[in-house]
């Protein structure tokens, strides 16, 4: 089934699916967790647009490549063309939807990648490996500084955080992946995920939440 961007009410929305960006350890606990130095500035890399699918459809594992890791983010949907020294109107003015994401990880494929020196991208971006959910209207959501967000597996609470933890805050990001590559309307940009990521397994119940904006629920097939 193609992917298509939409509200929470299932409205579409009329972009088109484009890059996500994705921004690594920009939780601190996260970072430590898997024994990673806090970067110094935004640790970026880059999932095509094949890696989307909609988190509302049974998401299919990759087999034999080790374990598939969770991680859970906040998903910022950009509707402008934001490049170059962007100023922090245009950076807010730029984002049209705001959701949730699974960054899925190949990890121990990321380990021994990251031993040799070695791009993450077959860890990170192979086909399925970017899950996401409906998007709500930034005015629901007006303090970009404090967007809490929650998953549950089976039931139990797996992750939890606030964009208040970022290391690098929305807008700072959103300002500083301009100056590096043009996000183009359509183009999605994940922010990171908060302690707590872990193995998934087939027969997962999945519960992704902004708790009272939006709730999102994923199985695994």
């Amino acid at each position: 089934m193609s992917y298509q961007h939409h509200f929470a009410d299932n409205s579409p929305i009329s972009l088109p699916l484009g890059k996500v960006v994705c921004v690594g350890r920009n939780y601190a606990e996260h970072a430590r967790e898997l024994n990673n130095p806090v970067p110094a500035e935004p640790l970026l890399f880059i999932k095509p647009a094949t890696a989307v699918v909609a988190l509302d459809q049974p998401l299919h594992l990759p087999q034999g490549l080790g374990a598939v890791h969770y991680e859970t983010e906040i998903a910022l949907l950009i509707g402008q063309t934001l490049s170059g020294d962007v100023s922090e109107q245009q950076a807010i003015a730029a984002i049209a939807g705001i959701g949730l994401a699974l960054d899925l990880t190949l990890r121990e494929l990321q380990d021994q990648l990251k031993a040799k020196g070695h791009p993450w991208e077959r860890a990170k971006a192979f086909d399925g490996a970017c899950p996401l959910s409906a998007f709500v209207e930034p005015a629901q959501l007006p303090d970009l500084t404090a967007i809490p967000l929650q998953l549950r597996i089976n039931g139990e609470l797996r992750q939890q955080g606030n964009s208040a933890e970022m290391i690098t805050p929305i807008i700072a990001l959103l300002r500083h992946i301009a100056g590096v590559f043009t996000l183009q309307p359509g183009d999605v940009v994940i922010t990171g995920t908060p302690a707590g990521v872990g193995v998934l397994a087939s027969g997962d119940q999945l519960q992704l939440a902004i708790p009272g904006v939006l709730e999102q629920t994923a199985s695994i097939a």
